[in-house]
């Protein structure tokens, strides 16, 4: 079975939320960035050890968390060597607002798994109103209003998640052969 993993940064829990079912789907295993943008080295070995690699941050300002961003930049060391090359790659956001500018934080991500030499999965699902209702093909978007707690997530944004995450390990798992 490929290894999967869901990285994320979470401001507020939201992101943490989604990142649960899209672990779920993957049958991954998730590292939290930490509130001042680190990770450990252990963590690092993990990503470096996995077939596929899950991104998540909160859309904050139109792009990613400075806590993603300070991690996405530490991963300059695996550019360096190509250590990432040719795994799988996708990611998830979350936003208070319908749009909220989600399609540049997940352009960010794509961005980051094309300079890694990554392999970029979209989101297939068609809008249903239930299933990918904010209609996104290039990466995982969901969103709650911005009072809201974490667990008012929509149900169908979460099981969006779960099957995005399935979809990324299943290529992953292809393409290990």
């Amino acid at each position: 079975m490929a290894k999967t993993v869901v990285i994320y940064h979470s401001g507020y829990g939201h992101t943490a939320r989604v990142a649960e079912f899209v672990a779920q789907g993957a049958k991954a295993q998730t590292i939290v960035i930490s509130p001042e943008g680190d990770i450990s080295e252990a963590d690092w070995a993990t990503l470096d050890a996995a077939d596929a690699i899950i991104f998540g941050s909160p859309t904050y300002m139109g792009s990613v968390s400075w806590q993603f961003k300070k991690f996405a930049d530490a991963t300059s060391k695996r550019w360096f060597t190509s250590a990432w090359k040719d795994k799988v790659a996708g990611g998830f956001t979350i936003s208070a607002s319908p749009s909220g500018d989600k399609l540049s934080t997940v352009q960010y991500f794509i961005t980051l798994a094309m300079q890694q030499g990554m392999i970029w999965v979209g989101q297939p699902l068609l809008n249903d109103g239930t299933l990918n209702r904010l209609g996104s093909n290039s990466g995982l978007m969901a969103q709650v209003g911005p009072t809201s707690p974490a667990a008012d997530i929509p149900q169908g944004d979460l099981d969006t998640a779960k099957t995005y995450g399935e979809r990324i390990a299943k290529v992953a798992e292809t393409l290990r052969g």
